[in-house]
């Protein structure tokens, strides 16, 4: 046998034995892998009936855009520090660097944060349109 045959042997080897270590690993986690593609189909699922249902909803794209603004808009923290008369640990809740003492507080400014954001976009939509239709509003 020559070297070359020799050597061509062992890639076939090799390659076979990359394959049957991928097959083992398939296999071994095929649960996983399944579990992980049907929440990607659920998910996928989900979002074609929401978008059945947005075309028929007229406040639709008023609800999408809330959802965008709450994506782009800090969550609330919580952290604990003592208080300073007491010395008591107190949970005090923190939205873009202020501090509340109530989580209802801190949601009330936030949901602001989001309406305000929603506006921007609602402010600057005649221009973006304007520019993509090559400066007509239709």
């Amino acid at each position: 046998m020559s070297i070359a045959c020799y050597s061509s042997h062992m890639t076939d080897l090799y390659t076979m034995a990359a394959v049957a270590l991928v097959l083992i690993l398939i296999f071994g986690f095929r649960e996983r892998i399944l579990a992980w593609l049907r929440t990607i189909e659920d998910r996928n699922e989900r979002q074609r009936k929401q978008e059945m249902e947005d075309r028929r909803d007229r406040m639709a794209h008023f609800r999408h855009t809330m959802r965008l603004a709450e994506e782009q808009v800090e969550d609330i923290g919580e952290i604990t520090v003592p208080d300073a008369r007491t010395g008591t640990p107190v949970k005090l809740f923190l939205f873009e660097g202020e501090r509340f003492l109530s989580r209802d507080e801190a949601e009330a400014v936030r949901n602001e944060a989001i309406v305000a954001r929603a506006r921007e976009f609602y402010k600057e939509l005649p221009r973006a349109l304007a520019e993509r239709r090559g400066g007509k509003i239709r």
